[in-house]
């Protein structure tokens, strides 16, 4: 089967349908195309995100499986919930963006999948100053020490990368995080592929077309109104 080239001239044009992702490797869709919000958010809207190494193509993939959360599901290990008990952190939203999306991309260098390329750093960049993409941060004693970003889109929330500096630090971004998309009555949290590591916290896989069925529900509903920036 062949794979769709996007054209990068031309950000509104459609995705082939999710039928034509490929089985192997697991999802990949498309390729080519641009970073541009119109088409990052047409992409997320419909099941489809960007995952490429440094001097690949663009790649678009929409896996079948899924991996989400479902906010109210989340689980938190007893260790965790000491470490949370603690206070020994605290967690922020919006208010370091361009640090943490910086901090993802330096904890992959090295790593296979090394995809928060400059193209990437700098599309989310404009994503999170017009209001869809957010971060969440953890510090301690005033230093930056793990975190995550992702992009919302009406009740579901996109996560896209996560570090830490200090044992427990991206964890604690994510279970505080979860919480508020709770609170902000979000119903889905989009984890992409699975990993042992958000798995460990209540992530699941569901197949594609349940997945594509949460984000027609969930998706064109309004989010809750200046939930991120009043946190």
């Amino acid at each position: 089967m062949k794979i769709a080239i996007l054209d990068p001239h031309r950000p509104e044009q459609p995705f082939p349908p999710l039928s034509a992702a490929l089985a192997e490797p697991n999802g990949l869709l498309a390729v080519g195309g641009c970073l541009s919000p119109t088409r990052l958010l047409n992409a997320y809207r419909h099941g489809v995100f960007p995952w490429y190494n440094t001097n690949e193509p663009i790649l678009w993939w929409s896996p079948d499986p899924r991996l989400v959360l479902f906010p109210e599901r989340l689980q938190i290990s007893r260790s965790l919930k000491k470490t949370l008990r603690k206070d020994r952190f605290s967690v922020t939203f919006d208010t370091a963006f361009d640090r943490v999306i910086a901090a993802c991309a330096d904890s992959r260098q090295g790593r296979e999948g090394t995809w928060i390329t400059k193209d990437i750093v700098h599309a989310y960049r404009e994503l999170h100053l017009l209001g869809f993409a957010h971060s969440a941060e953890t510090w301690c004693a005033g230093e930056l020490v793990g975190g995550l970003y992702g992009v919302a889109m009406g009740r579901v929330f996109f996560g896209e990368s996560m570090f830490h500096t200090i044992t427990d630090a991206s964890k604690t971004a994510f279970a505080v995080l979860v919480q508020h998309l709770k609170d902000w009555n979000f119903e889905l949290i989009d984890c992409q592929v699975h990993t042992h590591h958000l798995s460990s916290l209540g992530a699941e896989l569901i197949d594609r077309d349940t997945f594509i069925h949460f984000l027609d529900r969930f998706c064109t509903v309004p989010e809750a109104a200046c939930a991120w920036q009043s946190s």
